[in-house]
């Protein structure tokens, strides 16, 4: 159908992780054994916190909210992109476009700002121990992941409407594996300069503020730890703080460098690339970083092995 000299379609076509968008069989293999484990293991830490009462305190009710976002942010690109390999379909409808750019949006807003109010709870725990149960009560916690679910739909609800109204006059061919605003933009057939400083923006606001306030975070926490005399505390806050600023560090740079770029500054295939990062390795990685190294956690999970065990003995 055509409107004057536009074409109006009804759906977008994902060109696909690699070039020709062709995904070999060990690709295919790869990523659905990623996917697997990202979404086991965040699922087995929810359940985790919500059925062991000792882990009922903000930093693992925290920890579930980051959980949930990570198994619903991996779940938004991984299984259309494997359903079109399955299918040997690279379509998705305008609406499946609008739906999945929405929730993806949502979500990594929403991780970018639960990340930062994690940092904080840290903070607090650690350098104002005796204020904690004030500073991170049950009703501020609450209030918390209320503004970062709000703050992230919203953010999110925005940008798509706005992005979704726009002539789409160009090819219908999305030069990736899912749909996202900086791939769509180069289909628009108007200048979208002045709306590229509004995604700006956001990405400063969303992204850019929580990632240095993480940063200021560990480093009063690192150091208050330095002035502790045991060197057994420094160096397990160490390892602890690093691993949590390299998985941090993973997400926001990534995603910073692909929304705080104008789209004439990108390459396909290196933002196909780097999105990898934050679509798929960031969600894998997480459950594992921020439990695994955690002794109540362990703990936990041998309390819940204990359990199986003994129900299954019976």
């Amino acid at each position: 159908m055509k409107i004057g000299n536009q074409s109006v379609e009804t759906y977008f076509i994902l060109f696909g992780l690699f070039q020709y968008g062709q995904m070999d069989t060990l690709l295919f293999v790869a990523i659905v054994i990623l996917f697997s484990v990202a979404l086991m293991g965040n699922i087995i830490l929810i359940l985790l916190i919500r059925l062991d009462t000792r882990l009922h305190i903000p930093m693992y009710f925290l920890l579930s909210q980051l959980s949930f976002i990570d198994m619903m942010y991996i779940s938004t690109t991984v299984p259309k992109m494997t359903t079109n390999f399955l299918l040997n379909s690279k379509t998705i409808t305008f609406l499946g476009c609008e739906v999945q750019t929405f929730v993806f949006l949502a979500l990594g807003g929403t991780e970018a700002l639960l990340l930062g109010f994690m940092s904080y709870d840290r903070y607090v725990a650690i350098c104002h121990p005796l204020h904690y149960p004030i500073l991170m009560s049950k009703r501020i916690c609450w209030f918390m992941v209320t503004c970062t679910w709000t703050s992230g739909s919203i953010n999110a609800l925005l940008h798509t409407l706005y992005v979704f109204q726009l002539p789409f006059c160009r090819s219908r061919i999305i030069n990736h594996f899912f749909c996202e605003i900086p791939s769509l933009l180069p289909l628009v057939c108007q200048d979208t300069s002045q709306y590229e400083h509004t995604v700006l923006l956001s990405g400063l606001i969303i992204l850019l503020l929580p990632f240095m306030a993480i940063l200021s975070s560990y480093a009063c926490v690192l150091t208050v730890v330095f002035q502790m005399s045991s060197g057994i505390g420094q160096t397990k806050a160490i390892s602890t703080c690093s691993s949590h600023l390299i998985v941090a560090s993973l997400f926001y740079v990534t995603t910073l460098y692909t929304y705080t770029r104008p789209h004439s500054l990108h390459s396909p295939e290196k933002d196909k690339a780097v999105a990898v990062f934050y679509t798929i390795i960031t969600p894998l990685v997480n459950p594992f970083i921020y439990s695994l190294r955690n002794k109540e956690v362990i703990r936990a999970i041998g309390r819940m092995l204990s359990v199986c065990v003994h129900l299954y003995r019976k």
